[in-house]
Order: C-alpha cells, then structure tokens, then sequence
C-alpha cells in the first residue's frame, strides 16, 4: 500500500513571515553584514510591501537578491548561532491552523514533507522541529573552505516545487491521488495540483484567481484563513475584491 503525502511550504503556509527575512534581520543584528545594506538597499523595498504598494513575492525576490549577495563569502558554520537563533526565537510563530493539522497529518501515520523557498540551512531546523519525514529548500552552495559562493538551486517557483514531489514521490513512494498539499502563493500552484487534497492558506490574489480559473483545482481546493484567533473555511469560488 502506497502513502499519503503531505506537502507543506513554510514561509506564509506554516510560519506567519519569511525564516530568510527572520535571518537577514539577525546578520543585520549582529552585524554580520553592513547595517547600511538595510539602509541604503532593503528598505525601500520593505516599506513599498509594508505600505502594499507591491507584490509581495516581487519583495521576497528582491530581498533574497540582497540577502544572497550579502552572504556571500561568509562562513557557513560561523553563522551558525544566528541560524540556531531564528528558529529558537522565532520558529513558534506559526499559523495555528497549519501547525495542528502537521499534528493530525502524523497521527494518522502520513510522511510529511517541508517544500520551501526559504534556505536549506533553516529549513533542515524547521523539519527538525516539527518532526517531519523529509524537506527540500533552496541550497546556498558552499565551496571547500565552508564559504558561500552566491550561487543558488532556489526552491520557491512552482517549477522545482513540482520536481521536488516527483522526487519525494518516489523516494518514499507517495500516492498523490490521496496526498494534500499546503500552499499561499502562485509559487505552489503546480504543488496544489498535484494533489488529491489542495488547500490554500491566507492565498495571495494571484494563486486564488488561477485557482478558479481551474475547474478541477477549484472543486477539490480548501481555503483557509487564519486571522487573529479565528480561522475561516471559505469556497474556492469566494469573490475577489480588487
């Protein structure tokens, strides 16, 4: 008998942010990286999100841009408190909804799966944390000293979500018919499709418009939202109020 998988992004599914920006603030923090990189780079672009004057993922690429020229040539074991801190400090900060159903999913014997943008290094915690099967996360590549080169196999675009299930999927031989996946932007649309048991959390516009632009996404999808300490189930088909 094959298993039931269960695909979970992270950042804006499980955790409330983003671990990369929870981790850029600490580099910044500790002074690990310029603080005028903040100043002079990365705050426009957090007060253009902040004030909703952009796209929210346009803003994740374009901090992760920042983030990854910043680390480069930083030592990856002597980030490590910074690392340990963004999950120690931080890592409970998650949407409950999300959080209780990864409990039922692994008291019903499902394997459960981390699928996120954020770094390897962040995720491998979080999947420890929460005690899931296996995860794949955007790999910050090192070279033979342990330093960080800038270069990336990023994991937050719907493309390698995708191939990362087919290899999840026969690794630990998932059944997708009877798997879910957890998902909030348009960069877990192909994760969603996949499976027999979409549910999109706190979905952002773009995911929720192909959502009902695909009959079949749209008779099978759960949508939840998650705001303050009341959680809503809604219809695929609820309006959009541009």
């Amino acid at each position: 008998m094959r298993h039931v998988g269960v695909f979970i992004d992270i950042d804006g599914t499980l955790y409330r942010h983003s671990l990369m920006l929870e981790h850029f603030k600490k580099l910044l923090k500790y002074e690990i990286i310029d603080p005028a990189i903040w100043h002079n780079i990365a705050k426009k672009a957090f007060h253009d999100w902040d004030k909703r004057r952009g796209n929210f993922e346009d803003y994740l690429l374009e901090v992760a841009e920042i983030y990854l020229n910043s680390m480069r040539g930083l030592n990856r074991k002597e980030m490590e408190f910074t690392i340990s801190q963004v999950i120690e400090l931080k890592g409970d900060r998650v949407y409950r909804y999300t959080r209780d159903q990864i409990e039922r999913h692994k008291k019903q014997g499902h394997k459960v799966f981390f699928i996120s943008g954020s770094p390897d290094y962040l995720v491998s915690k979080m999947a420890e944390k929460y005690g899931v099967t296996d995860y794949r996360a955007t790999t910050y590549y090192v070279d033979e000293k342990g330093n960080f080169t800038g270069e990336i196999a990023p994991m937050w675009d719907s493309v390698n979500k995708e191939k990362a299930i087919r290899e999840i999927v026969e690794k630990h031989d998932i059944d997708l018919k009877i798997s879910y996946a957890y998902g909030d932007t348009q960069g877990d649309f192909a994760m969603l499709k996949q499976v027999g048991n979409p549910v999109a959390i706190n979905p952002a516009q773009e995911l929720l418009t192909n959502i009902k632009g695909d009959p079949e996404l749209l008779k099978t999808t759960t949508i939840i939202i998650e705001r303050k300490d009341v959680i809503y189930k809604i219809p695929a088909d609820v309006e959009i109020i541009e």
